[in-house]
């Protein structure tokens, strides 16, 4: 009998989304202009993308960001990558509604975006540089949806395509990022261990050790903090655009995200240096190795973000009830 309730309530949600979309599909115009022209684009960057064949030897730009992202992330500092694309789908669904209640035109200037882009991923395919194609690819999706469905569009949608940017791979030009990163967590480090807990940490460039050498770690540039920051940072967008949309409300979460982001890491390679002053160089080296023990320090980070948007959230709601009053 629960088996045939279940079934029964799965059939009616599948009904119901099914219907749903076959709603939104109904209430778009121009559907043949764009997904012809969005076809031809995916062939053109399928067949043309990636001009760094000595690198990753596929013609194909999608291949070239699956092979850095995936075959490539054991010392990747790569944060949402992958998963932006599906973060970006699920909130066009959320905002579905909103979508097909603006007004919809054919806009014509929207061509010059895929003309811009056109250039860019021309410029990045002869200088060998795929990021640029990267962006390439979704400014001149972002231009093809404003030729068909006009600028309040590309208004309304424009926040879920500024989640595209966290695909672009940062290995090869993070380094301007990851030394200051480095210098600054050890810096943190050294003093709470020295001045705080009392412990004897010497600090060399981006090097910690004690006093009679029994341990000694550096900050690598893969331990820097970058993959963390751009996780952070990813969070932060989306909660404090869901919380906020446009508003310096948004802007302090998004600024909040870098903080948060040293203070993890910060955390992560004091918990190393105090487990290994006190229990030696291989109890230092466990923590530094386990998984579980290495996503402890995303745990203050998060409720902090949180925390800040609750307390956000309670003043912005508080002014409206004061002015509401007034």
């Amino acid at each position: 009998m629960q088996a045939a309730t279940d079934a029964i309530v799965r059939d009616g949600v599948v009904e119901s989304i099914w219907v749903e979309c076959m709603s939104c599909w109904g209430a778009l115009p121009n559907k043949g202009l764009f997904f012809g022209l969005l076809g031809a684009w995916v062939m053109l960057f399928q067949v043309l993308g990636n001009g760094t064949f000595g690198y990753v030897d596929t013609p194909s730009l999608f291949g070239w960001v699956w092979t850095i992202n995936v075959h490539t992330n054991v010392q990747t500092e790569q944060g949402p990558g992958l998963l932006s694309p599906f973060l970006v789908l699920a909130l066009f669904w959320l905002k579905r509604r909103d979508l097909l209640t603006v007004e919809k035109e054919t806009w014509p200037p929207g061509l010059g975006l895929v003309v811009v882009a056109l250039f860019m991923h021309g410029v990045g395919y002869l200088v060998q540089q795929p990021r640029l194609s990267i962006i390439a690819f979704f400014v001149g999706v972002y231009g093809m949806m404003g030729l068909a469905w006009g600028p309040r569009w590309l208004r309304a949608s424009f926040f879920p395509f500024f989640l595209f940017l966290f695909m672009v791979p940062l290995q090869g030009v993070d380094t301007v990022v990851t030394f200051p990163l480095r210098m600054l967590v050890t810096v943190i480090v050294e003093f709470v261990s020295h001045y705080l807990l009392g412990l004897d940490v010497i600090r060399v460039g981006t090097g910690l050790f004690d006093a009679s050498q029994t341990y000694q770690y550096d900050v690598a540039p893969a331990c820097s903090g970058l993959r963390s920051l751009t996780a952070i940072f990813f969070l932060a967008t989306v909660y404090g655009y869901a919380l906020f949309r446009a508003s310096w409300r948004w802007m302090a979460m998004l600024l909040a995200s870098f903080p948060l982001a040293v203070f993890g890491n910060a955390v992560r390679l004091l918990l190393i240096v105090l487990t290994a002053d006190l229990f030696g160089k291989s109890a230092g080296d466990w923590v530094h190795e386990n998984m579980v023990v290495s996503l402890l320090p995303y745990v203050p980070v998060i409720v902090g973000l949180v925390y800040l948007g609750r307390r956000l959230d309670s003043s912005a709601r508080k002014k409206s009830s004061q002015e509401a009053a007034a």
